[in-house]
């Protein structure tokens, strides 16, 4: 079973491959960038809809 932080570990490999930096996914998610900072260390998790919106965008599997 994966865990949350390889989860989180997928996802920053991700927003590092797609060129993205957090200020622009933030926009693209239409949240505040140091919502993504805390989604990225660790300190908080995304609501469903912001996380099946961020799989969207970085191209990412939800499952």
């Amino acid at each position: 079973m994966i865990t949350i932080d390889q989860i989180r570990k997928n996802v920053i490999s991700a927003i590092k491959s797609s060129g993205l930096t957090q200020t622009e996914l933030a926009k693209k998610l239409n949240i505040y960038q140091s919502a993504v900072n805390q989604y990225l260390s660790g300190r908080a998790l995304p609501a469903l809809d912001t996380f099946a919106n961020l799989c969207v965008i970085l191209d990412l599997d939800a499952n």
